[in-house]
């Protein structure tokens, strides 16, 4: 696929503000300081689309880009920011599942996670929250340019042979970095055959 327009189109504070059209979703979510927005930038082709910030917790709406005109990457709130307080971390849980759990033209949410990391119990407790809901769903691993290629692999398969205690057949994955550009084709790539199978259902 190639990203000819992208352009932010609006933020909303919740789903029942987000646009009228029936043009396909794809949320990006994940734990703060996961690289979501270097992430939406690096598929995008523009470096200063979706903000970028050394702070975790900046992003506090839905925000939507309209690509190509055709489709929507939707960029949400991260999850699992302990220093907010207990009030605004609870309006945030309720945005999210308005936003997943409701909005009908979501097609995938890309859960982003930090391949550095072993499985932590906020990102596989949103991950079976996702499968108990029948949300469509796919792992983006993230930050892939920091570790060594041999750890990378076995990172990854280590990390997906635990969720196999969960699921039988897990979800698709991707293995990224916004700085190296790895999984850029192949993420774009599965959301154009994603986007075909839908216009040929018309």
């Amino acid at each position: 696929m190639v990203i000819r327009q992208a352009e932010f189109e609006i933020s909303c504070p919740d789903v029942s503000k987000c646009p009228a059209t029936t043009a396909p979703e794809y949320g990006f979510i994940g734990r703060s300081n996961v690289g979501k927005s270097s992430l939406i930038n690096m598929l995008t082709g523009k470096s200063k689309l979706a903000m970028t910030s050394a702070t975790p917790g900046k992003t506090l709406l839905l925000n939507y880009f309209r690509i190509n005109d055709s489709w929507y990457i939707v960029d949400l709130p991260g999850y699992g920011y302990a220093k907010r307080g207990k009030a605004e971390r609870e309006k945030l849980r309720r945005m999210i599942d308005g936003y997943v759990l409701r909005r009908e033209q979501l097609t995938c949410l890309f859960v982003l996670i930090d391949v550095r990391h072993e499985p932590q119990k906020v990102d596989v407790e949103f991950l079976q929250h996702l499968g108990e809901q029948g949300v469509p769903f796919a792992i983006v691993f993230t930050k892939a340019d920091k570790l060594p290629k041999t750890r990378l692999g076995a990172q990854v398969k280590d990390y997906l042979k635990y969720l196999e205690e969960w699921w039988e057949e897990l979800p698709p994955h991707f293995v990224t970095s916004a700085t190296t550009r790895l999984g850029r084709e192949e993420l774009l790539q599965w959301i154009e055959e994603v986007n075909e199978g839908l216009a040929n259902q018309e």
